[in-house]
C-alpha cells in the first residue's frame, strides 16, 4: 500500500497550553501543583513532559549486559555445583558472595584459598565470564587467593575478567568503625590494586558501591553522591600511589542498587555516567564509559507474598538495563526468607535472559535519550547529587564525612520519610502492607541456617549505615499472628460491623479488611445484617475483641453512633470506624476509639491493636 493516512492533519495541532486548559477545568478550583509529585530528594515530577530537544545518548554499555549469578552457599561443593549450573544455563558471570559481606544475609562462601578453589572447580576462568566478589573484613584476602589460583592454573591474567570489589570506604560505612582513618588506608589500598595490575589483571578492582546507601534507606541523589565521593577518594589514592590519571580511573567501577521505581532507576544509572564524566573532566581527562554494575534492591524485598518480589525484580532489571548497566545481578525472590533454592535462582537468571534475548532491550544504546521525563529526572538528579558531593568534599572528603556522621544523618532523615510513607501506606508494599493474603503458602528455601556475622569494632567509631527492608515492621506483626495461630489455633480478629446495603458498606469493608490483615489481624467478613440484634449476635459469636464499623457517610449519620454504643455494650474492647466523619467527637462519645482511612498511620493502628490483644509483638518503630 502506498496510500498515506495523514490523520494528524485532520486535527488542529495540540499545545501544552491547550492541555493545561483542560487540566484546570478538570481540577476546578484546586491548584495544578497537586499533580506534581516529588522524590525523596525534593525533585518535582511533572504529570506531562514534552520531548527533550537536542538530547544526545549517554555513552555507556555496548551490547548485552553481563548476566551475573549469585554464588553464596556455605558448602563449597554445593556452591560449585550451583556455579556450574548457572553458567551452563545462561549466566555469563559469577558474583562470589563471601560470608559476612554486604547482602550475604548470614550465608556466603568461606574466604580461604581451599574454599575458593573448590567453589571454582571446573569453571573456565578465561572463557569470557566475569567474576565479581562481595567481600567482608574477614574474607578480604579472597581476591589475592583468586589471583594465585589463576596463576597456578597457568592462565594469562589479562584474559580473566575479574572485578575486585575492593571497597574499604564502603566497609567503613557498613561497619560504623575503622581501625585507621581513610587517609591511612589509602596507601595500602593503592598498593593492593597496583599488585593486581602488576600481575596482568585488567580490572577494574576498586568498587564504589551505592548499595550501602540504598540498603540504609537513602535517596537516589545520596546514593550517587556517595559513590562519586568514594570513587574520587579512590582516584586520589591511586594517583598518590603512582598510577597515571588515565590508568587510575580504569581501576574503578561502580555498583548501584536498582529498584522497582522504574523511571528513577533509569535516571539514576544515566546520571552516574554524567557525574563521573564531570569528575574526569575536572581531572583533565577525556571522559570514557565507566563500568557500572547493578544489583536489585534489598530494601524492597519482602518475606510475605514473596512471589511479588519477582515483579519488583523484573522492573528493576529492566530499568538497570535501560539505564546502561554493564552487569546485573538479580536477587532471588526468596532471598529475604533464607538461602534460595535452584528454582528461585533460575527465575532470577531467566528474568535477565528474557529481557536480553526476547525483549532485546540491550540492542539500543540509551533508549531513554530524548524522553522528556527521563531527561528531566537525570538532570535534576545530577544537580542534587553534585551539590551533596560538594558538601562531602568541603567536609574533608568521604572518609571525614563518614566519621563526622554527615552522610549518616542525611540518610537517616530520608529513611524516616520512607518509613513514614510505608506506615501510612503511601508507599505501597504489595502483598505486605497492601493486599495481604493470610492463607498464603510458604515459599521454599534451602534448609541451611544463617550464621550472623559479627564485625569487630574498630578504634574509630561512628554511626553505621544499617541494612533494612521496608516490609519488616508489617512482617513482625504477621509473625506474631502466625505465632498466635500456632499456639491457640486462631489468629487475632476484628469484627467488621457492616451495616446498610451491600453497595453502601462494601468499599469501606474491603478497605478495613485489607488494612487489618496487613497486620495479621483476621477480618471476619459478612454480607451485612438484617437488624442490629443480628449484628450484635454475630459479633458475640465471632470471638473478636475488636470491631470496625463499615458503611457510607450517610448511614453513619443515621446509625453510626447507636451502632458504636451497641457494640461497646456487647463487649467490644476497641471500636474503629472506617472513614473520616465530619464530626468525629460525636462518634468518640458513642464509643469509637479510632478512625481508619486512606492515609492514616496504618502501622501505628495495627501495632496498637496487637498491644490491646496482647500478642507480644515488639512494636517499637
Amino acid at each position: 500500500m502506498t496510500d498515506e493516512l495523514p490523520l494528524a492533519a485532520d486535527f488542529p495541532p495540540a499545545t501544552r497550553d491547550d492541555w493545561l486548559k483542560l487540566v484546570r477545568a478538570a481540577l476546578k478550583d484546586r491548584p495544578f501543583e497537586r499533580l506534581i509529585a516529588r522524590t525523596y530528594d525534593g525533585i518535582p515530577i511533572e504529570p506531562l513532559y514534552g520531548r527533550a530537544a537536542n538530547a544526545q545518548p549517554i555513552v555507556g554499555r555496548h551490547g548485552p549486559w553481563q548476566v551475573m549469578a549469585r554464588v553464596d552457599h556455605p558448602d563449597p561443593a554445593v556452591a560449585n555445583a550451583e556455579a556450574l549450573h548457572e553458567l551452563e544455563n545462561g549466566a555469563t558471570g559469577l558474583t562470589l558472595v563471601c560470608a559476612g559481606s554486604l547482602n550475604a544475609g548470614g550465608f556466603g562462601i568461606g574466604g580461604t584459598a581451599e574454599a575458593l578453589k573448590r567453589v571454582l572447580d571446573g569453571v573456565y576462568l578465561d572463557a569470557g565470564i566475569t567474576v565479581d566478589f562481595n567481600v567482608s573484613p574477614e574474607t578480604r584476602d579472597i581476591v589475592r587467593h583468586f589471583a594465585a589460583l589463576v596463576k597456578s592454573q597457568g592462565i594469562d591474567a589479562s584474559k580473566v575478567a575479574m572485578l575486585g570489589s575492593i571497597n574499604p570506604i564502603g566497609g567503613m560505612a557498613a561497619a560504623g568503625s575503622t581501625d585507621r582513618p581513610w587517609h591511612e588506608l589509602a596507601k595500602p589500598f593503592a598498593g593492593f590494586i597496583g599488585d593486581l595490575a602488576g600481575q596482568g589483571f585488567r580490572g577494574p578492582f576498586a568498587a564504589a558501591d551505592g548499595r550501602i546507601v540504598h540498603n540504609a534507606g537513602g535517596s537516589e541523589a545520596q546514593e550517587l553522591a556517595f559513590v562519586i565521593a568514594s570513587a574520587t577518594a579512590y582516584l586520589r589514592a591511586l594517583e598518590a600511589g603512582g598510577f597515571a590519571p588515565d590508568a587510575a580511573r580504569s581501576m574503578i567501577y561502580f555498583r548501584l542498587a536498582a529498584d522497582a521505581d522504574q523511571f528513577l532507576t533509569v535516571a539514576k544509572f544515566r546520571a552516574l555516567r554524567l557525574l563521573w564524566a564531570r569528575v574526569e573532566q575536572a581531572c583533565g581527562l577525556a571522559p570514557k564509559p565507566a563500568y557500572v554494575s547493578a544489583e536489585t534492591a534489598w530494601r524492597t524485598m519482602s518475606r510475605r507474598d514473596p512471589f511479588v518480589n519477582m515483579l519488583r525484580t523484573t522492573i528493576a532489571v529492566f530499568a538497570a538495563g535501560i539505564g546502561g548497566a554493564n552487569a546485573i545481578l538479580a536477587l532471588p525472590f526468596t532471598a529475604a526468607i533464607g538461602l534460595p533454592d535452584r528454582f528461585a535462582r533460575c527465575i532470577a537468571r531467566n528474568t535477565k535472559l528474557l529481557l536480553l534475548e526476547e525483549a532485546h532491550i540491550a540492542n539500543v544504546a540509551d533508549p531513554a535519550a530524548g524522553a522528556g521525563g527521563i531527561e528531566a529526572l537525570t538532570g535534576e538528579l545530577c544537580r542534587a547529587a553534585w551539590t551533596l558531593f560538594q558538601e562531602i568534599e568541603s567536609a574533608g572528603g568521604i572518609g571525614s564525612a563518614l566519621e563526622s556522621g554527615l552522610i549518616q544523618n542525611k540518610i537517616a532523615a530520608v529513611r524516616a520519610e520512607h518509613e513514614a510513607a510505608v506506615a501510612h501506606r503511601k508507599e505501597i508494599l504489595t502483598g505486605t502492607s497492601d493486599y495481604p493474603l493470610l492463607s498464603e503458602l510458604p515459599a521454599k528455601v534451602l534448609d541451611v541456617p544463617p550464621k550472623p556475622s559479627v564485625v569487630p569494632a574498630g578504634k574509630i567509631a561512628f554511626p553505621a549505615l544499617p541494612r533494612i527492608r521496608f516490609a519488616e515492621p508489617f512482617e513482625r506483626l504477621r509473625d506474631a499472628s502466625d505465632a498466635m495461630l500456632a499456639k491457640t489455633g486462631s489468629r487475632p480478629r476484628v469484627f467488621l460491623a457492616n451495616f446498610g446495603t451491600l453497595a453502601e458498606f462494601t468499599p469501606r469493608a474491603t478497605f478495613a479488611k485489607n488494612l487489618f490483615e496487613a497486620g495479621g489481624i483476621e477480618a471476619t467478613a459478612n454480607d451485612g445484617f438484617k437488624s442490629r440484634d443480628e449484628m450484635l449476635a454475630a459479633f458475640k459469636t465471632s470471638g473478636a475483641r475488636l470491631a470496625c464499623l463499615c458503611s457510607s457517610d450517610e448511614i453513619y449519620e443515621r446509625e453510626g453512633a447507636d451502632a458504636a454504643k451497641a457494640l461497646a455494650a456487647a463487649g467490644a474492647g476497641h471500636i474503629y470506624l472506617a472513614g473520616r466523619p465530619k464530626d468525629p467527637e460525636r462518634y468518640k462519645s458513642a464509643g469509637v476509639q479510632e478512625f481508619v482511612y486512606a492515609g492514616c498511620d496504618a502501622l501505628k493502628t495495627l501495632q496498637t491493636a496487637h498491644d490491646i490483644l496482647g500478642t507480644g509483638v515488639e512494636t517499637k518503630r
